[in-house]
């Protein structure tokens, strides 16, 4: 690890989930032992900063006592502990307040060249100074797709947008520098302004143009999760070579696919990233764990990927020692560990790496069927099978018992409900009553019961391992969940009974959805195809 300058995980906080502060030093803890020396908190808005006491209203942020706290520890535990925040876009939550509305341009993204906008980042980067050591930070600036197009469009005119991108930059880092901050930021951007929108490429050309827009006093960190050939990572090295700044790489152990991690996946794709970095002498490694749509997954139930991934950057390749090694550090081995990723297997060879059945079947309609060709067509998942696994291993799993037993629930659950749209919609085009109220009793009232014994084992997981605040969202989804599902129950119950004569949701024919994968996180899109 000599050769690391930085070698560090970002945790996401930004997404309705908030570590506690105990539990950001319990990952601590697990950091320290796996040689890792610097951890970001990913904050977009949940850290407090003075004069703005909208910023973070209602979500569970970090009040600047529990940074220092979680600071002190990180320190004494030899972990750099280093703000990650947003400068530009991904403001998404502060966007939706009134308070907010004359900084904001379009969409989460930030109005350049407003003087109040520079004043808001101004008391952020000063309450940052008061809250944490470090004098790196992390300022964002990904995704902004839209820059320049919103509010600035209206009082400007269109501008070339990496001009505009480049004198944002440049604003943000002279309030960096005023606070003591050396800033590093994500690379997208940049690439996409030149490029017509495509970040991760092969044969990228760097112009003297897009050089030159790049401030050269800012870090550069080019992330990457979704590829597994050494090549691609080797290629946008070699571009962001050609940049002449100093380059970080974030790779990713995929937290943020719904309930489950994505275990495998991470490995195979950040082998080969490590193996690029090694080779291009990259010394600032993150390994990103984001929380999208919700922070379902728990970030410990990826401990043997982080572990993994440490020993692909020494250049230690063998799984065995790798596996032998992690069991020396925690009470759960490997193998038992990579069993969390379960509620997202599927049995089909020529499915996508990606897919998150977990969420998807556990969100879509019984009746609406938005992925019941996809169920239809496919390989049944053994859900029953990975719940009775999961619960088994639950019992020796001491302090993270708790993620076994929560996704050993949401496998029961899926075992009835998977396919249940389906059954329903062929029972129903079959006319046979018989079958459907036999589904209503049965089925759908054991479905019922299992979706509380999951709901009560995800809170539990959620108020050991979050803060309160965002946990509404998943009383929402669930509740509205169990609804829909008693709702489902009557009207079935109301046709066989002949109080209604049709069930007109099922007398739609489904249609393919999305390439017949359960690749889909964002909840308002699996629920429904209406207005959500």
């Amino acid at each position: 690890m000599d050769k690391m300058q930085h070698f560090g995980v970002m945790l996401d906080c930004s997404r309705n989930g908030v570590m506690r502060p105990e539990q950001v030093m319990r990952f601590i803890d697990c950091l320290r032992k796996m040689g890792y020396n610097t951890l970001e908190l990913y904050t977009e808005d949940t850290f407090a900063v003075d004069g703005e006491p909208y910023f973070g209203y209602l979500r569970g942020g970090y009040t600047r006592r529990e940074l220092h706290e979680i600071d002190e520890y990180a320190a004494k535990s030899g972990i750099e502990l280093i703000p990650c925040i947003q400068t530009l876009a991904h403001l998404t939550n502060p966007a939706k307040l009134p308070h907010f509305r004359e900084i904001i341009d379009i969409d989460d993204i930030l109005l350049i060249d407003e003087e109040k906008t520079y004043a808001f980042l101004d008391r952020v980067f000063a309450s940052l100074k008061e809250s944490f050591s470090s004098r790196n930070v992390h300022i964002g600036m990904d995704e902004a797709h839209l820059i320049g197009l919103g509010k600035y469009l209206e009082r400007h005119g269109y501008v070339n947008r990496a001009e505009l991108l480049s004198n944002h930059l440049n604003r943000v880092l002279e309030i960096a520098r005023k606070y003591g901050f050396t800033a590093h930021m994500w690379s997208d951007m940049f690439f996409r302004l030149f490029h017509g929108g495509v970040y991760q490429a092969r044969d990228v050309a760097v112009s003297d143009e897009m050089r030159n827009y790049v401030p050269k006093d800012v870090e550069l960190v080019y992330w990457d999760y979704f590829h597994d050939d050494i090549r691609d990572f080797d290629d946008m090295f070699a571009a962001h070579a050609e940049l002449r700044r100093n380059v970080w790489f974030a790779g990713g152990a995929w937290s943020w696919n719904g309930f489950a991690p994505m275990s495998e996946y991470s490995l195979r794709t950040m082998q080969a990233a490590m193996q690029s970095v090694n080779k291009f002498g990259i010394r600032d490694v993150l390994i990103t764990m984001w929380g999208d749509n919700g922070k379902e997954c728990s970030f410990f139930s990826l401990l043997p990927v982080l572990y993994a991934v440490r020993r692909f950057a020494d250049g230690e390749f063998d799984r065995k020692k790798i596996a032998d090694e992690f069991g020396k550090l925690f009470p759960v081995s490997f193998d038992d560990f990579m069993a969390l990723e379960l509620p997202n297997s599927t049995v089909d060879e020529s499915s996508s790496a990606v897919e998150n059945p977990c969420k998807s079947l556990l969100y879509a309609d019984c009746l609406m069927g938005i992925y019941d060709y996809a169920v239809s067509s496919r390989a049944p998942i053994p859900f029953g099978q990975y719940a009775d696994k999961l619960a088994k291993l639950g019992k020796c799993a001491g302090e993270y018992g708790y993620i076994y037993r929560c996704l050993s629930a949401l496998c029961s659950v899926l075992e009835i409900k998977a396919d249940l749209g389906v059954r329903t919609r062929n029972a129903y085009k079959a006319k046979d009553t018989a079958e459907l109220v036999r589904l209503a009793k049965n089925d759908y009232t054991l479905l019922e019961k299992r979706l509380a014994d999951f709901y009560n084992a995800f809170k539990t997981l959620w108020f050991i391992e979050n803060k309160p605040q965002g946990f509404e969202v998943h009383d929402v989804r669930m509740g509205g969940l169990l609804m829909r599902v008693r709702s489902c129950k009557e009207r079935l119950i109301n046709y066989s009974e002949q109080r209604i004569q049709r069930i007109e949701e099922l007398e739609e024919d489904i249609l393919p959805y999305d390439g017949d994968v359960f690749q889909n996180n964002f909840y308002r899109h699996i629920v429904s195809t209406s207005e959500l």
